[in-house]
């Protein structure tokens, strides 16, 4: 059963703001299409990501970097069209933003204008500071992402935990509260030590929301295919699965196949 509050009819950054502030825990789930969005808007998440994560799980791609910023925006619109109340946040695909800030700005804008999306999120820390405050600068609401950036997947040739030596974790330290300092609403915390993420958590005043970063992020985030077990071999420490749809789905499916090959399907009750 879920435990939402239902007083909140829209969340909005300031919610989410709240919620850190209160103590409350938030909910985040990714999404990338309308049918799932609102089944995952229905269960009371409070903030959905559509992530670039959607090259992996729904194109099949091996990394984050073929998706475009034309396929982000029609991921991102199906969902806005399925969402009544969650925050919707859309990732700004590889190439849309870094090294460029008016490129920057004009990727963000598409994606709002274009989606109807609530905010973006962006991966890095100083090098992509312009950007991020132009595009703050136009009234979009900006999420950061440290840590694991798997963007940069082939700079750091491994999904290993960031962030363990001291040089790095001061980086990420310092990064998080350049992040705050200029403007972002919240911080996505991925796949750095525990120790790390509660010391980052505890001392910003904006939220955090972990994925393999432990308890003490302000909230977590999963993707969606891994918690429900539809990819069945994705299987990282930090995940939890919450059903096994991969085997139900398979299942189903296989008795359907048998039924159409035995003529049970359709029946007379089935047949106009």
């Amino acid at each position: 059963m879920s435990v939402h509050n239902p007083d909140i009819k829209r969340v909005t950054t300031h919610t989410i703001q709240e919620l850190k502030n209160k103590g409350e825990k938030i909910s985040a789930l990714t999404a990338y299409d309308y049918s799932m969005a609102r089944v995952v808007d229905a269960a009371g998440v409070e903030l959905i990501l559509v992530g670039d994560s959607a090259s992996n799980v729904m194109a099949g791609h091996e990394t984050t970097l073929p998706i475009t910023l034309d396929q982000m925006i029609y991921h991102a619109s199906s969902v806005v069209r399925g969402v009544k109340r969650a925050l919707v946040v859309v990732d700004l695909p590889f190439g849309s933003y870094q090294g460029n800030s008016s490129v920057a700005l004009q990727s963000a804008i598409r994606i709002m204008k274009e989606s109807g999306a609530h905010a973006v999120k962006m991966e890095g820390g100083l090098e992509i500071k312009e950007s991020i405050v132009r595009i703050l600068s136009a009234g979009v609401p900006v999420m950061g992402h440290l840590g694991l950036t798997p963007q940069s997947i082939y700079k750091f040739g491994t999904y290993a935990v960031r962030a363990r030596e001291e040089a790095e974790a001061e980086k990420l330290m310092a990064d998080a509260h350049m992040l705050e300092d200029i403007g972002c609403f919240g911080i996505v915390l991925e796949k750095i030590p525990a120790s790390l993420t509660k010391k980052v958590s505890a001392s910003l005043n904006i939220p955090t929301i972990g994925i393999g970063a432990g308890p003490d992020a302000d909230g977590q985030i999963l993707v969606f295919h891994d918690l429900l077990g539809i990819n069945n071999e994705f299987k990282p420490r930090f995940l939890r699965r919450y059903a096994e749809l991969h085997t139900v789905m398979k299942e189903a499916i296989a008795h359907y196949v048998d039924d159409v090959k035995t003529n049970d399907f359709p029946n007379e009750k089935e047949a106009y």
